[in-house]
């Protein structure tokens, strides 16, 4: 919760066969998908062959008042996004979606993902006389289909050019005047869905926003698919799919995405019970409670209080009204910042052994404070099980798992960061039960964070930092 790993995005994006309120249909998912970005959020509506966008940092219910709303008017389509950024990455600038106006027409583009070549490619479009007004790799996305725009036939027609050039994880949300269109990068690395409802047909990251919407859930884009909903009806463009080995982000299941989703085919909330169940296999111990902490580790404390036959208890209630908070200056600023956020139900734990199940560990900052506000509520033991393998390895596409010497995993064994955090016993879910976690499909993820085998090349700088950073960077030194 505190200092673990965040996902960057959500997308959402909505056609109507007839004129309708599809501004309110866009609010009401990004409330859906907010768990996946609360930087910053944005709509975009195409009324008529015109695109109005109102986009701020902020959560969905501070940026949009009714008014807001109401101004982006009625239409046939639109398009949304919630947005985590990383260095500096909460500022209007990079809120999307990001709208383009060229020679053909406009565009707005909603992205959820990470480039791996972003740097590389902006570096050519500046030295061709390229502007940009943000830090975030969807404006390079926005500027290379813009550019073979102006040569394609269609707008799709574009964006399949454009995947040629695009290395990396996407899921894309795109509208232009006519047209609505969905594209997957071809190995997967982002989820996104496909709902109908009626007359509308809808795309989102994640299948609880359909569910808001009251939309039935379809199928997922495949990866390398795009989709494209126009008056004619909607089609697929399947060039860019392949039977290579795919690479769904494994953190959509035991963290990142709500557990109401259904991610290609698999249930989120049986996925993450799985994990508490191999856990349980995996790392027994005697104990008189299981408790999760909130909110992915609730489903996994299910699983191993079940395999376990340990009953389950509520240890922890979260506030659920406050937002994400500055770093404290001091030792007990911090740990007053971990209890307004999270504090231990005292009669769950007291003079009991307790198993704690977590989804992560990072840093370890976080676990310690955790584990001392259990013993502080009189627990005689505490053992934490963690429902993924120890990270030790920088992600590249799309999450904020920092530089591998700031990860605890990577300078400590199992043993040292047990004592580290305090805990009287700690087990990690093996690699191995990872991709067991989707009961009954058989996926492939990406697991690099955990192993270090990138599915695709990564960039020259392996000393990993955010490309907003590098960009922000290089900005202030050219400013002084």
């Amino acid at each position: 919760m505190f200092d673990s790993i965040h996902e960057e995005c959500g997308v959402f994006g909505i056609y109507s066969e007839e004129t309708a309120d599809v501004a309110s249909a866009a609010y009401y998912a990004l409330f859906a998908l907010q768990h996946r970005g609360q930087e910053s959020c944005g709509i975009a509506v195409n009324d008529d062959g015109v695109i109005n966008c109102y986009k701020d940092a902020g959560l969905v219910n501070d940026v949009f008042s009714r008014e807001k709303l109401a101004s982006l008017g009625m239409g046939q389509m639109a398009v949304g996004h919630v947005r985590y950024g990383t260095t500096g990455g909460g500022s209007r600038e990079n809120a999307q979606p990001m709208v383009v106006n060229h020679i053909k027409g406009s565009m707005a583009l909603a992205h959820n993902g990470n480039l791996t070549n972003a740097a590389e490619l902006r570096r050519e479009l500046e030295m061709s006389g390229s502007i940009f007004h943000s830090t975030s790799d969807t404006e390079v996305i926005s500027y290379i289909i813009t550019k073979e725009r102006i040569a394609a036939p269609s707008i799709e027609a574009a964006v399949f050019s454009a995947m040629y050039r695009l290395k990396g994880a996407y899921s894309l949300i795109i509208m232009s005047p006519s047209k609505l269109i969905a594209a997957r990068d071809p190995l997967g690395f982002r989820p996104l869905c496909i709902g109908k409802k009626g007359g509308k047909t809808i795309f989102a990251s994640e299948s609880c926003a359909l569910s808001t919407l009251g939309a039935e859930y379809v199928r997922d884009v495949r990866p390398g698919e795009i989709v494209v909903i126009d008056k004619y009806g909607m089609r697929s463009i399947e060039g860019h799919c392949s039977d290579r080995k795919k690479a769904l982000c494994v953190f959509e299941y035991i963290y990142f995405a709500r557990p109401d989703s259904v991610i290609e085919g698999a249930s989120v909330h049986l996925a993450r019970q799985k994990a508490g169940e191999f856990l349980a296999e995996e790392h027994p111990v005697d104990a008189d409670v299981v408790i999760g902490v909130p909110d992915s580790g609730l489903d996994a404390a299910m699983g191993y209080a079940k395999k376990s036959g340990i009953p389950y208890g509520m240890g922890f209630i979260k506030n659920k009204y406050i937002g994400r908070s500055f770093i404290q200056p001091t030792q007990e600023q911090r740990e007053s910042d971990v209890r307004i956020k999270l504090n231990v139900i005292g009669s769950t734990v007291k003079g009991k052994r307790v198993v704690m199940i977590d989804d992560s560990i990072v840093r370890g900052t976080t676990s310690a404070r955790i584990v001392k506000q259990l013993r502080d509520a009189g627990a005689k033991e505490v053992h934490v099980r963690v429902s993924a393998p120890p990270f030790r390895h920088p992600c590249y596409f799309g999450t904020d798992i920092d530089s591998a010497e700031n990860l605890i995993a990577n300078n400590h064994s199992i043993d040292e960061i047990r004592e580290i955090i305090g805990a009287d016993s700690l087990g990690f879910l093996s690699e191995e039960h990872v991709f067991e976690l989707a009961d009954g499909c058989k996926l492939d993820f990406c697991a690099a964070c955990f192993n270090g085998k990138y599915p695709i090349e990564i960039p020259a700088d392996t000393n990993k930092t955010q490309f907003e950073k590098k960009i922000s960077e290089k900005n202030e030194k050219e400013n002084l």
